[in-house]
């Protein structure tokens, strides 16, 4: 009888986890849901305590640190009561406080590759589609084509169908969520199945590689590795746009490829013109073909839903189709939630349950989500800089800190896609808010007066809000 209960625990702690996730992957940014949250798994649920594994005891730490005050939130809610989250790292044995180390992964925890054991050996002999292990899923049969899409899906497959003689480098950018890095494992997956040494990195994964080298001494060996590829697979280039070094690296890499007729497919999040990258780099991006990908239409969003769950009411995929509708990654994140929460309930889904379950996910009122006059006038009265300074154009330090934590705060607390934060702001460049809330994201990792700062600010957001409610 104890191990049935004990069963029935773990079972509603799996349910109450997979709920929580669903939400969580729609209000946290994509790399930080990717790194952090997707590893994780439930592992039992004792009292009011839900025990969450994680891979890594720095996994465990950085969930504590950056995100428990959402997930707590999240969990909360879901359970109908308050609950309190702990993080432990658990074992290949099942068994909590044990590391699970894994020497073959260096800094990149993307959630899109599964890394074999060959990575860091020599490039001769080595099978790259196993090294830097493609996802199943995100091949060119899944993907579903339409208006948003379809010339950058039409070039991925030409691109796949003859590699190095059309299109080459191909560079398909978009914001966040629209199967940019689909088209990648695609492309991939075509190419090693005919043989070819396909190798794909998030530049991440090649700038920690490529400083390694420089580190250790072993150039010679990393440029080999990289250069004996048949094609080349850079996912996510906008991040090496802050490491002059790394770019030295990469366009090196990118000429002694493409000179041997090698086939590049390269990631962004914006026009290379309009990149932060080294001009030298923008030009041979642009010297092949850039495609784009925008919002899908809601008759692709619809056919998405049907491909991932047919077995679901037409009235459901509508109900899903109309309210999500930024991103791929949102319509999927608002599927798993109204999957998890029919779980959770133990009742079918039904159009009453999924606008249950979406009520609280996708039409928040707005005393759930910070606003950007809330966030704006916080930092305004923390840090005695006006409103108008922020989304101005001045650019001396003070003020230039507070835009930026603005920029941060606008994503993490009110939720807006980096284009409506620089609208927000005066009409800043998309780029620009990028590198400005990775700037103050790294800055939250190393230094605790900006943390504190942080902390300060929100405090301040919500004494205005009681406030606000006491007078109403």
């Amino acid at each position: 009888m104890l191990e049935n209960c004990e069963g029935l625990a773990t079972e509603n702690a799996r349910k109450i986890w997979s709920a929580a996730l669903g939400q969580l992957q729609l209000e946290i940014p994509r790399p930080n849901y990717e790194t952090w949250l997707k590893p994780t798994s439930a592992v039992g649920l004792t009292g009011d305590t839900l025990s969450i594994s994680t891979p890594s005891p720095f996994a465990a730490e950085m969930l504590e640190k950056r995100l428990s005050g959402t997930i707590h939130r999240t969990v909360s809610r879901l359970a109908g009561r308050k609950l309190v989250v702990e993080f432990k790292v658990v074992g290949a044995d099942g068994t909590a406080g044990t590391d699970r180390a894994d020497e073959s992964v260096v800094g990149d925890r993307s959630g899109d590759l599964e890394y074999g054991p060959d990575i860091g050996t020599s490039a001769r002999g080595v099978d790259y589609a196993r090294s830097y292990a493609l996802k199943p899923s995100f091949n060119f049969d899944t993907f579903v084509v339409g208006p948003s899409n379809r010339l950058a899906q039409a070039a991925a497959a030409k691109v796949a169908e003859a590699p190095g003689t059309v299109y080459n480098p191909l560079y398909i950018y978009s914001e966040v969520g629209l199967g940019k890095t689909h088209l990648l494992h695609a492309i991939g997956h075509v190419l090693s199945a005919r043989g070819q040494k396909v190798m794909y990195v998030s530049s991440e994964r090649f700038t920690n590689e490529y400083i390694s080298a420089i580190r250790e001494g072993s150039a010679n060996r990393f440029r080999e590795r990289y250069r004996s590829a048949d094609v080349l697979l850079v996912d996510d280039i906008q991040f090496i746009s802050s490491k002059p070094q790394t770019q030295e690296g990469f366009f090196h890499t990118f000429n002694e490829l493409h000179m041997a007729g090698k086939q590049i497919v390269v990631t962004g999040d914006e026009p290379a013109s309009k990149s932060l990258l080294q001009e030298r780099i923008q030009s041979r991006l642009a010297g092949g073909l850039e495609v784009d990908l925008q919002p899908p239409d809601y008759e692709s969003r619809y056919a998405i839903l049907q491909s991932k769950a047919p077995e679901l009411q037409p009235a459901v995929l509508d109900q899903i189709a109309q309210r999500a509708h930024q991103n791929v990654r949102e319509l999927e994140g608002a599927l798993n939630r109204v999957i998890a929460y029919s779980q959770l309930v133990g009742s079918p889904v039904t159009p009453a349950l999924s606008e249950l379950a979406l009520k609280s996910l996708l039409a928040q009122t707005p005393n759930d989500v910070t606003t950007v006059d809330e966030v704006l006038s916080a930092i305004s009265e923390f840090t005695g800089v006006s409103v108008d300074r922020i989304v101005g154009k001045k650019r001396d330090k003070v003020t230039s800190e507070a835009r930026r934590m603005a920029m941060y705060m606008l994503r993490e607390d009110a939720h807006l896609t980096s284009t409506r934060v620089g609208q927000a702001l005066g009409g800043k460049d998309h780029s620009t808010v990028l590198y400005a809330q990775k700037r103050f994201g790294e800055l939250l990792e190393t230094d605790s007066s900006v943390r504190q700062h942080l902390a300060s600010v929100r405090d301040i957001v919500i004494r205005a809000r009681r406030v606000s409610v006491s007078t109403d």
